[in-house]
């Protein structure tokens, strides 16, 4: 709904300034134009960002993965520079279909997926519906793959479903992040502290109202707890990675999933936060390596 009042963001207005933007690619593929940063030789690992976020989340571990992986980085539907695609496109069940369709275009099957937060999830959801990906490594960074407690759990039901609904709330939301401090003000509610470049991309999309809309749109439409209800049904190789600073995702929530994942294993990371691999993605590069 008010599609047509939010166009997506405009590559060719911040392409100068984007991270690796040489290795960006536009993709065509299940009723959505990608955006793609590949990069790399031999097997191929996909990585998927979290919600508001985009690619450039793995500005600091594409060069280093690369030397072992074809890595395949997108923006997911509705953020940044990837288009919305049909209705149903930005729930879980969309996103993990959009990009099995993706993944064929592109002639690759992951052997790695690497999810961070709600991209997490859609790694999950996909392992569990595709036979090719059965055996694929998952690697979970501060994974959502629980419902999240409390106040979070009402901003990504109810409250994101009305706000979706309001034509002003993608554009009044985007008016704010544009405000001096307002973004580093956010991410440091997550418990991540940023640097220069990362507060200035966050800032570019969070002010940009076609990618805010994208997000309140798949956060209206987000349902985890089918997912969960499956959870002990996956039996690829897991690890998580957990900032033990998350005010985000709880990492109380990682205990819980091991309990339904026994193969999983789990490394907490210490002063780190929800962005723990933005914050320090020289050892978040060597802990996805070391699980390969």
């Amino acid at each position: 709904m008010f599609d047509r009042f939010y166009p997506g963001m405009s590559w060719a207005a911040h392409q100068a300034r984007w991270p690796h933007a040489q290795h960006s690619r536009f993709v065509q593929a299940g009723g959505i134009q990608w955006h793609v940063q590949m990069m790399g030789q031999g097997p191929c690992m996909l990585l998927l960002h979290g919600t508001g976020s985009g690619s450039f989340s793995w500005r600091g571990l594409l060069p280093t993965l690369a030397q072992h992986f074809t890595v395949v980085a997108p923006d997911l539907p509705g953020h940044a520079f990837s288009s919305r695609g049909a209705e149903g496109a930005l729930s879980l069940p969309g996103m993990a279909e959009g990009l099995r369709a993706l993944l064929l275009q592109l002639k690759l099957t992951p052997q790695v997926i690497v999810g961070h937060s709600a991209g997490a999830a859609i790694a999950a959801h996909m392992a569990l519906h595709m036979e090719s990906l059965s055996r694929s490594t998952l690697i979970g960074l501060n994974p959502a793959w629980l419902p999240l407690p409390g106040v979070a759990s009402w901003l990504f039901g109810p409250a994101a479903k009305l706000a979706a609904l309001n034509p002003l709330s993608a554009w009044a939301t985007a008016k704010l992040a544009a405000k001096p401090g307002a973004v580093s003000e956010w991410l440091g509610r997550t418990g991540s502290l940023l640097d220069a470049q990362g507060l200035d991309l966050y800032t570019r999309v969070l002010s940009d109202s076609g990618h805010v809309h994208g997000v309140l749109s798949m956060m209206a439409a987000w349902r985890l707890k089918p997912l969960a209800a499956r959870l002990h049904e996956i039996r690829n190789p897991v690890f998580m990675h957990i900032g033990e600073q998350d005010q985000t995702v709880p990492p109380a929530l990682a205990d819980q999933a091991c309990g339904l994942l026994p193969q999983a294993q789990q490394h907490v990371q210490s002063g780190l936060g929800h962005l723990a691999h933005e914050q320090d993605p020289t050892g978040t590069s060597q802990f996805i390596l070391g699980c390969c």
